[in-house]
């Protein structure tokens, strides 16, 4: 589940200490100087805050002194990409999404990630799912194994990964279909969000495209299924199986 932080205090230092949050909600009847700082602090970090009913905070608050403020953080603390590539080994998969904003897909991602032996995800810290109990849930407890890094911008991220040696391929329509397509080495694997896919900017800065044929009247595939069938074919070329029996 997703940890609480209730009260005008504690979600204020949290703030400032920049712990993850997902959201804030603040009673409808609410205003005053210290609310302001804390939608002033939310709105620099990109932290979505909405507005309810006092009796809605009382119930997800369960019983606490909220003081009309409570804030919604991560089940798990968000990692460092820096952190991912020093326990990388030889030849590192990072799985990269953009724009993935169905929870659901996010965990069934992670699921595949690290059933597949990834060594991270990473997201961006706009327009995405962020991790919360519905990932965690969908994950099936992959979210408290697999690294996630939230940053402020893939394209840069995609460029220090560059330097530092991977081989970047992303999923989109009009690439190379993806069996015929070189995936060893160490390899960053970007896959688009539902509906738009791979945005432009990180197109240009992929050293591959790689597409997914499809033959019905469907134009694509879910983004879930789509990273699964891309991550395991960057297992089938290694002729890496991490676990052949599987666990269920």
């Amino acid at each position: 589940m997703e940890h609480l932080v209730t009260g005008r205090n504690p979600v204020r230092e949290a703030l400032k200490a920049l712990r993850p949050i997902n959201k804030i909600i603040i009673a409808e009847d609410l205003d005053g100087l210290p609310l302001r700082e804390i939608i002033d602090l939310a709105r620099k970090q990109g932290i979505p805050v909405t507005r309810a009913r006092r009796s809605y905070l009382d119930k997800i608050a369960s019983g606490e002194s909220h003081q009309g403020v409570v804030a919604l953080a991560s089940p798990v603390e968000y990692a460092e990409v820096e952190d991912m590539l020093a326990a990388a080994d030889q030849n590192p998969l990072l799985v990269i999404l953009d724009g993935v904003t169905d929870p659901h897909n996010l965990g069934a991602i992670l699921r595949t990630a690290h059933a597949a032996g990834a060594r991270g995800l990473i997201i961006p810290r706009h327009r995405a799912a962020p991790l919360n109990a519905t990932v965690a849930k969908a994950s099936a407890g992959a979210v408290e194994y697999l690294p996630v890094a939230r940053v402020g911008n893939l394209v840069q991220t995609i460029k220090q990964l560059k330097d530092r040696g991977f081989w970047v391929v992303g999923a989109h329509m009009e690439g190379q279909v993806f069996w015929e397509a070189s995936l060893d080495g160490p390899v960053a694997l970007v896959v688009g969000g539902e509906g738009k896919g791979l945005g432009r900017l990180l197109r240009q800065e992929c050293d591959l495209l790689v597409s997914i044929p499809m033959s019905g009247q469907l134009g694509s595939l879910n983004a879930s299924v789509a990273a699964a069938l891309l991550i395991y074919e960057v297992v089938r070329q290694r002729g890496l199986v991490a676990n052949p029996a599987g666990d269920g």
